[in-house]
C-alpha cells in the first residue's frame, strides 16, 4: 500500500492536482514507509482550518459513503470562495481517480482549506489505486454519479459530471483532458519505475488502459 499511495500521488502531481511533499523512507525492518506532509499546520503550532466533506455534509465515519457526486458539487458551491475553479479541480481528480482505480473517495477524503481569508479544495491526500489493492473490488467510484457506482460512462464522467453538473465550459473540460491524456506516457515511466512489485505494475498498466478505452483513448 505505501507503494501504491506514494506512486498514485505522483500520478496526481503529473497533471497538476494539488499534491503535498511525499515520498517513501526505508524502515529498520527493510519495508517502505510512506510520509506526507501535513498540510493543516503552518510552522509548529499554528493550525490551518481544515474541514472534510463528511463535517460539512453533517455526516460521520460510518456514514461517509451516504452522499453522492453532485451533493458534493453543491457543497463546493456553498463554501468555496470561487467555487468554478474548485469544481474544474474536482473534475480532474473524478476522471483521475475514475482512470487510476481509486475507487475510496468517500466525503472524508475531500476537504476545503481555508488560507488568507480564501476558502479551497485542500491539496489531495488518500489517492490510492484501490482496485488491483483488493480482489473483490466491483465498484468504480465510490460515491455514486448519475445514481451509479460502476458501468460509468464518457457521457456520465464528461458530458454529465464535467459539463452539467460542474457547469464546466466545453473548452475547460477539453483542456483537462487533454492535460490528463498527453500525461499518460509519464505515467506509464512512473509506474514501471515506481517500488511496486512486477505483479502490481502489470495490474496497475492493465486497469489504466481499460479505463482508457472509456474514453476511446489509447497510447
Amino acid at each position: 500500500m505505501p507503494e501504491n499511495e506514494d506512486l498514485t500521488m505522483r500520478l496526481a502531481s503529473e497533471i497538476g492536482l494539488n499534491v503535498p511533499l511525499h515520498g517513501l523512507i526505508w524502515s529498520k525492518d527493510h519495508t517502505l514507509t510512506y510520509f506526507i506532509k501535513r498540510f493543516d499546520r503552518r510552522g509548529q503550532n499554528e493550525k490551518v482550518p481544515i474541514e472534510d466533506f463528511a463535517q460539512l455534509a453533517g455526516m460521520s465515519r460510518d456514514t461517509k459513503y451516504d452522499y453522492s457526486m453532485e451533493k458534493v458539487v453543491s457543497l463546493i458551491n456553498y463554501f468555496c470562495t470561487f467555487p468554478s475553479i474548485e469544481k474544474l479541480s474536482l473534475f480532474k481528480l473524478t476522471i483521475f481517480n475514475y482512470l487510476v482505480g481509486n475507487e475510496d473517495m468517500h466525503l472524508k477524503n475531500f476537504s476545503i482549506i481555508t488560507e488568507n481569508g480564501k476558502v479551497t479544495l485542500s491539496p489531495c491526500y488518500d489517492l490510492v489505486n484501490s482496485t488491483i489493492e483488493y480482489k473483490k473490488q466491483d465498484e468504480e467510484i465510490a460515491l455514486p454519479l448519475k445514481g451509479k457506482k460502476k458501468h460509468l460512462t464518457r457521457n456520465i464522467l464528461v458530458n454529465y459530471f464535467g459539463m452539467e453538473r460542474c457547469e464546466l465550459t466545453t473548452k475547460s473540460v477539453d483542456k483537462v483532458l487533454e492535460t490528463i491524456f498527453s500525461s499518460v506516457p509519464k505515467w506509464k515511466e512512473l509506474i514501471d519505475a515506481s517500488f511496486l512489485s512486477n505483479e502490481m505494475k502489470e495490474k496497475y498498466h492493465g486497469l489504466l488502459e481499460i479505463r482508457l478505452k472509456i474514453f476511446r483513448i489509447l497510447e
